[in-house]
């Protein structure tokens, strides 16, 4: 039997690594805390081992055939990754797909390895959503790459009872302060749009949910343009309007203004660690308290200003007593990815989240199974 040698056991790994066990994997558990990790999951019974984390360990019980999941920060990745290909290991994150990560490509399948990663929520749920779209559409009377597109992918993770901060973190708030310093390209009236300072570009984001309507915050994230081809949208569909962006509560961008100030005044690697410290201090999620998911993915098309085809996924997950929203609809889909693997029905060399539809409605199930509030809405007629 393959082990999965499953490395980072925090808030957002828990859910993915319990299921795997309760599913009779082998599984090694590496953290930096032994015993947090055991705790994690001392009700279950299954072949599973926890170690402490140490990448020559990890090195040392690896085998061929075996799979690394990287639950930890993004500098472990790539190492990790290029780990895998030296002991013959397949590799499995949740997390972007970097340059030096694509660069592996050509050794993975040279090796007949799968190297996945965008399994998770955003990227990876928000793919599945995306494949479903664009294949109901191409498949549709009213498929026409002359017409006029618009596609938006707004996720956001926020606070079930918003505070006057507009947010709680459920894991570093390194991570949101690195992307608020990021520059993102995305496409509005038919041109590339690039926003240096994402607060400058939010808009108000109203939500019609069949469990109620909400206005949200949005702004455009990382750069939307190479996943024109990943969604299968090819270079001569007419794009009015691509945007992956990231979804907050109303009112974020006026409570968030001390902090984008920090930022215009120039902020070094040092003291974005302690502004991030100084944040998880002050507005991190408390026991007891749930966080919330919501992922709003829409593709248009239009002729003459008219909708001709005009569908959504919309979920919005709370958490409960099983974790954290964020964890499992990050985690679960990590698990079902080194499930996929285990199946050989991947594809070796680097890829994101699949785009075949038995394995795409896997991961739509997966999110549904997460929430009662996940729901794919026609706009053009009244059902949903």
């Amino acid at each position: 039997m393959q082990t999965i040698h499953w490395a980072g056991a925090g808030l957002s790994a828990i859910p993915g690594l319990r299921r795997l066990i309760k599913r009779g994997h082998n599984v090694k558990v590496y953290n930096r805390s032994v015993d947090k990790a055991q705790r994690a999951i001392s009700d279950l019974s299954g072949d599973t081992q926890v170690i402490k984390f140490d990448m020559d360990t990890i090195a040392a019980n690896l085998n061929p055939g075996d799979i690394v999941v990287s639950m930890l920060p993004g500098d472990f990745h790539v190492p990790l990754a290029q780990m895998c290909l030296q002991q013959k290991a397949h590799f499995v994150s949740s997390s972007y797909i970097s340059e030096p990560m694509q660069a592996l490509h050509a050794q993975a399948q040279d090796l007949g390895l799968c190297m996945v990663n965008e399994v998770g929520l955003d990227p990876g749920i928000d793919h599945s959503m995306a494949h479903a779209l664009v294949d109901d559409y191409r498949s549709s009377t009213a498929f026409d790459k002359k017409l006029t597109h618009s596609f938006t992918s707004y996720c956001g993770g926020l606070s079930e009872v918003v505070n006057d901060f507009c947010y709680k973190f459920s894991w570093s708030p390194a991570g949101v302060l690195r992307a608020l310093k990021s520059t993102s390209v995305s496409i509005l009236d038919g041109k590339d749009y690039t926003v240096t300072q994402p607060w400058n570009a939010v808009d108000e984001f109203p939500l019609e949910m069949p469990w109620g309507s909400e206005t949200f915050e949005v702004y455009p994230n990382r750069d939307s343009r190479p996943f024109i081809g990943q969604y299968q949208m090819d270079d001569d569909w007419n794009i009015k309007q691509f945007v992956r962006g990231t979804l907050r509560s109303k009112g974020w961008k006026k409570a968030w203004q001390p902090i984008f100030q920090q930022i215009e005044q120039g902020m070094d690697e040092s003291q974005l660690v302690a502004l991030s410290d100084q944040l998880w201090n002050k507005h991190s999620l408390q026991e007891g308290e749930a966080d919330r998911v919501v992922l709003a993915v829409t593709l248009k098309a239009e002729q003459e200003g008219q909708a001709v085809w005009h569908k959504s996924f919309l979920l919005d997950a709370i958490g409960d007593e099983n974790g954290s929203a964020m964890a499992k609809l990050v985690s679960i889909p990590v698990s079902l990815a080194v499930e996929a693997v285990i199946n050989n029905e991947l594809e070796a060399g680097v890829s994101a989240a699949p785009s075949k539809p038995e394995l795409v409605q896997r991961w739509l199930e997966t999110a549904n199974s997460v929430t009662d509030n996940f729901v794919v809405i026609d706009h053009l007629q009244t059902t949903a």
